[in-house]
């Protein structure tokens, strides 16, 4: 039989004011804060709290564990992505192919690698708290979103541009991944991020219809 998941924790309480809102904010970027520095077994709820300076029982009446804690955080920094990616896409809708890709691309390789310490932080716990099924959602929409602007481009591709949107995707997804767990300095990021662009660019280029010849 397969392996049940473990359920996704829940927030106690959904902030509904603005002093609410903020101080969720608070607990979310002092969490990513705690687990940058110490690490995710050495993380707190009693760290996050003196961190985000609030007690550890304003903590538990929006998060009732370490686990729907670390939860959050990771869904806010991959909703924060995903509006990038989105807004991205839209405004690359009606571009030529390669310039669109380019500019998707590196608008996400831009959000993903903006903290690395963060992002590498992310990823080590990602699988202690079944990322996948939090993030799957999010993902969904990038794919969508990327979807709709292949769709758009006035050049036309040979394979449906959904399994293009999710191959793209995967391999921007994979190669910041390895270059974050890999720990690669930043200075090496710039050469990284071209090679990435002529990667994606050279395998829509070998899936676009050809234009018809101009009649004379």
């Amino acid at each position: 039989m397969p392996a049940l998941r473990a359920p996704i924790e829940k927030q106690r309480k959904q902030p509904i004011q603005a002093r609410s809102t903020a101080t969720v904010d608070a607990i979310l970027e002092a969490a990513l804060q705690v687990l940058v520095h110490v690490g995710k077994e050495k993380l707190t709820t009693t760290l996050v709290a003196q961190r985000a300076g609030v007690s550890v029982g304003t903590l538990y009446q929006y998060f009732p564990n370490k686990r729907s804690l670390l939860q959050a955080v990771l869904r806010k920094h991959l909703s924060q992505v995903t509006e990038i990616f989105e807004s991205t896409c839209k405004a690359q809708q009606g571009q030529a192919l390669c310039p669109m890709i380019r500019a998707i691309a590196t608008a996400f390789f831009q959000a993903k690698m903006q903290q690395p310490r963060a992002g590498l932080a992310l990823y080590a716990v990602s699988a202690d708290i079944d990322g996948l099924s939090i993030t799957e959602d999010l993902r969904l929409r990038q794919e969508a979103a990327f979807a709709a602007a292949l769709a758009s481009s006035p050049e036309r591709l040979s394979v449906e541009a959904t399994l293009v949107a999710f191959t793209l995707q995967s391999t921007m997804i994979g190669v910041a991944r390895r270059i974050l767990e890999s720990r690669i300095p930043v200075r090496e990021h710039a050469g990284l991020h071209q090679e990435l662009l002529s990667m994606l660019c050279a395998y829509v280029a070998a899936i676009t219809v050809p234009a018809p010849p101009l009649r004379s």
